[in-house]
């Protein structure tokens, strides 16, 4: 079973830029996007459902912003739309699809860059999130969450730790909440089968950080514990170019 999660910056321009043709190669199992930009019916559907995906699709409100998807070769047994909190819901943050014997979440957690505002909006998604997936996982014990978390957890995870310590995504406070979050019955489906450096999911459009590597690994595919152990491969793939993102995946036994 291979997963693979992409906030791919508006679903129509990464298909501009050949997002179906790299689905096609790789043909992962369940796809998990973040930040679709889009309605369902703006979208190509026709050329997913051509790559035999069911598709599922979690828009925000406000268009053009926000929103997650799952595409998936196997047709789940059950949709969720949302984490029940109806702020987040309504910018499009989650969507969970259970199968046989495990769930896959799709979540694109908020970003504070834009001020203290969204800062503390983020600070409330964490803790909300937290709890609800602790909920979650006694009802449903397989959880795979995929996502763009807009945090990075260790100085491992970012180019340059010292200069960004004061940097929204690399603050102590979000780093503590990644920290109980791994500690919460969970595991970093990338961090349990490589701990090289200079593995980043996200570039800036600026000074040329992408061809010079100088990213953010913010994008993670969190594994329940109990499932780690059927864990057999965990991948970024750096070289994917349909966004300022980049897709990572997991296979599992």
């Amino acid at each position: 079973m291979k997963i693979l999660t992409y906030n791919v910056n508006g679903i129509r321009a990464a298909a501009n830029k050949g997002l179906f043709d790299f689905l096609k190669q790789e043909n992962p199992d369940v796809v998990c996007l973040q930040e679709i930009k889009a309605e369902k019916e703006q979208a190509d559907l026709a050329a997913i459902e051509s790559l035999g995906y069911h598709h599922f699709w979690y828009s925000a409100q406000k268009k053009g912003y926000s929103g997650v998807a799952i595409f998936s070769k196997t047709a789940p047994k059950h949709i969720e739309y949302g984490c029940k909190h109806d702020d987040f819901d309504a910018e499009g943050r989650c969507i969970r699809a259970d199968f046989s014997d495990f769930s896959v979440l799709s979540v694109y957690f908020p970003s504070g860059t834009t001020g203290d505002i969204r800062q503390e909006v983020k600070y409330k998604f964490l803790d909300h999130f937290f709890e609800y997936a602790a909920e979650l996982s006694k009802e449903l014990p397989g959880l795979i969450v995929c996502g763009d978390y807009n945090i990075c957890h260790k100085p491992i995870d970012i180019h340059n730790p010292a200069g960004n310590k004061d940097s929204s995504g690399f603050l102590p406070e979000e780093r503590a909440w990644m920290e109980k979050w791994f500690n919460s019955g969970f595991t970093d489906g990338f961090r349990q089968l490589n701990q090289d450096p200079d593995w980043y999911t996200w570039w800036s459009y600026r000074a040329n950080a992408r061809v010079n590597n100088k990213g953010w690994r913010i994008d993670y595919i969190s594994i329940s514990d109990h499932l780690a152990p059927r864990l057999v491969e965990a991948k970024i793939l750096a070289n994917a170019v349909h966004s300022d993102h980049c897709p990572m995946y997991v296979t599992l036994k």
